[in-house]
């Protein structure tokens, strides 16, 4: 029974690690820091406490699917388990779709 109990906890942890959230990490510095985050020299930089979201910098007037905007970037929502980058060119790579000027990671 235990080891029952342990694979499936496995199997349990690695399906939520196949959903990728957006990374939070330091951010380059547009105009002043979004939710969460605080200014180190030329950075944004996520603040301690564990309750930071995932950022990128707004590019455009909109956020992808699953983010908001707060300044001069986009904060995943609590809910989205997707990962955005910015669009360069007219589409998006392999495993990703189109939202507005950026690439969201499908499932």
């Amino acid at each position: 029974m235990r080891k029952q109990l342990l694979i499936a906890a496995g199997m349990l942890l690695s399906a939520s690690a196949a959903l990728a959230q957006q990374p939070v990490q330091p951010l380059p510095k547009v105009g002043g820091c979004p939710l969460g985050y605080y200014s180190s020299g030329g950075y944004c930089v996520p603040s301690p406490g564990g309750n930071t979201r995932g950022a990128i910098e707004k590019s455009g007037a909109g956020c992808p699917l699953g983010f908001y905007s707060s300044g001069n970037y986009c904060l995943s929502s609590p809910s989205n388990e997707r990962e955005a980058i910015q669009k360069t060119g007219k589409s998006c790579p392999l495993g990703w779709y189109s939202s507005g000027g950026y690439c969201v990671k499908s499932r």
